[in-house]
């Protein structure tokens, strides 16, 4: 009877996985303010305003320079936002964030008041990755939150799995590594192992603000800064923690897999 009762219960309630990409993706939380934007025209001479409320100083305004804002390193904490008196940097309620480049996130230069996103995997990666990605994710001094929201995207209302990207336990097995955290120096050798043990050719992307510049632990000498001090890196996905939508924007990104059926 058990049985009969979960295939009734299944039956009832349908498919509960989202469409997205090939329909409209989730709202966002009301708390979620997405995106920043940094139009530089708009700032005042001499204001510097947000500059010293930045807890990760991703902001700065040299003399006689456009303001410019790391997104890198930002924590999305909105401080910045609401001290502006003339509204130059705003949220755009936008999930989209992930990038190729670290260079691409710093925002405020004419021409980048907003982020250029990930361009896809070329040639040979695409080819061999493009249907089919096996990721070992390696927690280098996170906590936890990115962890989790990348562990969402395996649930049924995400499932990760129909667009071929998995997890595995060992990165033998893998096609590159999926690292948050800010990478501690007692994590260093552990992820320096981790991705000598990925068969080449391999891809590695970075996950929220730790694992791209140490977020909120930026400069602490226990602490590395980020993947790049460690591994190459082929993906940046901002946030603390990025939303599960930005993560699995970023990874369909990488693909070339938005839009395809």
């Amino acid at each position: 009877m058990f049985v009969f009762d979960t295939i009734l219960h299944r039956a009832k309630h349908g498919c509960q996985t989202m469409a997205y990409p090939h329909g409209p993706p989730p709202a966002l939380p009301e708390r979620h303010g997405g995106a920043l934007r940094v139009d530089a025209t708009k700032c005042a001479e001499g204001c510097n305003a947000c500059v010293p409320v930045c807890p990760t100083k991703a902001i700065i305004r040299e003399p006689g320079k456009t303001v410019a804002l790391d997104l890198g390193k930002c924590i999305f904490c909105a401080a910045c936002v609401e001290v502006c008196p003339t509204h130059a940097i705003t949220q755009t309620k936008d999930h989209r964030m992930a990038v190729r480049r670290r260079e691409d996130l710093i925002l405020g230069e004419p021409g980048a008041e907003e982020i250029r996103l990930a361009a896809a995997l070329d040639g040979k990666l695409k080819k061999l990755f493009g249907r089919s990605l096996r990721l070992r994710q390696v927690s280098a001094g996170g906590c936890s939150a990115c962890e989790a929201d990348t562990n969402v995207l395996g649930t049924i209302g995400w499932d990760l799995g129909r667009f071929g990207i998995q997890f595995v336990a060992s990165p033998r097995h893998a096609d590159g590594l999926l690292i948050t955290g800010a990478v501690s120096r007692n994590m260093e050798l552990a992820l320096k192992k981790t991705y000598a043990a990925v068969p080449a050719p391999k891809i590695v992307i970075a996950v929220g603000a730790c694992a791209i510049a140490g977020g909120p632990f930026i400069g602490h000498p226990q602490i590395l800064n980020g993947a790049t001090s460690v591994v190459p890196v082929d993906l940046f996905v901002p946030g603390c923690p990025p939303h599960p939508l930005t993560i699995l924007d970023g990874l369909l990104r990488l693909l070339d897999r938005l839009g395809q059926k």
